[in-house]
């Protein structure tokens, strides 16, 4: 496609009023994919900052072989905007999902950009068709910004009781006892039904009370994600493939001291670390089925991030990808992420179908970008809003790894702690 790059500073406003217009002006499309690192220092860097928009229609996937539609769709060399919804998991295994889901969102879900935008450090480059090309920064200019707003009388029920909750935990730590698996990410919903809400102020308010490096916001037709995830699934770069799993995370302190305090505690706290340790193996079993021998190695074990709201507990796992093989055959591999699911991979996800009441759907996914010559960069579809405009229904889900040494009531305090952000913002006249 053509391209325009345009210094900052030949703009008549500031970048940051720039991307404000940009944002309001591409939620005027039918489609619209944002990524934001939001410049946070990250190993191999967050999302790039881009806008993409189309007015067309998503992309059509057979829903019996939805992989293979995607095969065929990257032949094409397009660039794709979307995600990869949990339930994938039952094209993949013989499983399925059976649960409640009030948002109804496509499995999976892809769109080629008519427009995109890349915020890049002194510049702004816009590619896009001839037919847009003549007017569209004057167009943007024209649109007022968007502006951060929290919605107001939005009524947050729970899905899922403390007590059930717990019992659900004990019933979990069972399974573990009894050998079925080591360790399980049990998760539940909160939700709102008859609420209207305006998406794109509501997702800039979520970004700005928990900015991220892997942060998104994506409308197609009248279903959103707002998305404020710390977590990164699959990175492809070439040959070399990069997965991030968080597993362990602790609150920010109220002041130095106890911020390094409680940083300490988490990186020595001998539950996180073995949570982590469990779900690093299962990444680089699943990451060895599409690379080279000897090439799956873990870059960073333990390391613990700073995050607005929390601590977290990353480790990083690269490896390079077998002659023969693709990027189709990475996400097949490694697809959902072990740190959704738990070990072993398959009995997790037959668990959580039968101990969750809620179907995941596009949580726990991962939202993200597949580039004409299929590099990508996936998220963790976690810490996110969802929102169904034509049925009135919000959702997000919040969770945590259960092992036999979780305490019910720490790991329930623990969701409370993942969902105060997305609260916060919902929460704001309460």
């Amino acid at each position: 496609m053509p391209s325009l790059e345009i210094n900052y500073k030949k703009l008549p406003v500031t970048p940051e009023e720039f991307r404000l217009k940009a944002l309001a002006w591409a939620d005027t499309f039918a489609l619209v994919a944002y990524y934001h690192d939001h410049n946070i220092s990250y190993p191999h860097d967050g999302f790039r900052h881009m806008l993409a928009v189309s007015g067309g229609a998503t992309k059509a996937f057979d829903s019996v072989n939805p992989f293979e539609s995607l095969r065929q769709e990257l032949q094409k060399q397009d660039m794709l905007c979307g995600y990869l919804g949990y339930d994938l998991k039952n094209n993949i295994e013989k499983l399925d999902s059976k649960n409640s889901d009030g948002l109804g969102f496509p499995t999976m879900l892809f769109f080629h950009p008519e427009i995109i935008l890349y915020f890049n450090e002194v510049s702004i480059t816009i590619e896009c068709s001839d037919a847009y090309i003549q007017n569209i920064l004057e167009t943007i200019l024209e649109t007022p910004a968007a502006r951060a707003a929290k919605p107001k009388g939005v009524n947050i029920q729970q899905r899922v009781s403390k007590e059930a909750y717990i019992a659900q935990v004990e019933k979990v730590r069972q399974h573990i006892l009894e050998g079925n698996v080591y360790e399980l990410n049990y998760c539940m919903e909160f939700f709102a039904e008859n609420t209207s809400i305006d998406p794109l102020p509501l997702y800039l308010a979520l970004s700005e009370t928990s900015p991220t490096p892997f942060s998104g916001y994506l409308k197609f037709n009248e279903n959103y994600l707002l998305c404020a995830s710390p977590e990164r699934f699959l990175k492809k770069t070439g040959a070399t493939i990069v997965s991030q799993p968080i597993k362990g995370t602790i609150k920010r302190g109220t002041t130095p001291e106890e911020d390094a305090q409680l940083r300490n505690q988490l990186r020595h706290d001998e539950k996180e670390l073995a949570e982590n340790m469990m779900i690093v193996d299962l990444v680089r079993n699943d990451l060895s089925r599409s690379c080279a021998t000897g090439t799956v190695k873990v870059e960073e074990m333990f390391g613990t991030y700073a995050f607005k709201q929390v601590w977290q507990m990353i480790s990083t796992i690269t490896g390079t990808i077998k002659p023969g093989k693709n990027l189709l055959d990475v996400l097949l591999g490694a697809f959902p992420m072990g740190s959704m699911t738990g070990a072993p991979k398959i009995s997790a996800m037959q668990l959580i179908e039968e101990l969750e009441a809620t179907k995941r759907g596009l949580y726990s996914g991962a939202f993200g970008y597949i580039t004409p010559d299929q590099d990508c960069d996936f998220n963790v579809v976690i810490r996110s809003i969802q929102y169904n405009a034509a049925q009135k229904y919000l959702s997000f889900m919040v969770g945590s790894a259960i092992t036999y040494d979780s305490d019910p009531e720490s790991e329930y305090e623990e969701c409370l702690l993942k969902a105060q952000a997305m609260m916060n913002v919902l929460m704001s006249n309460a």
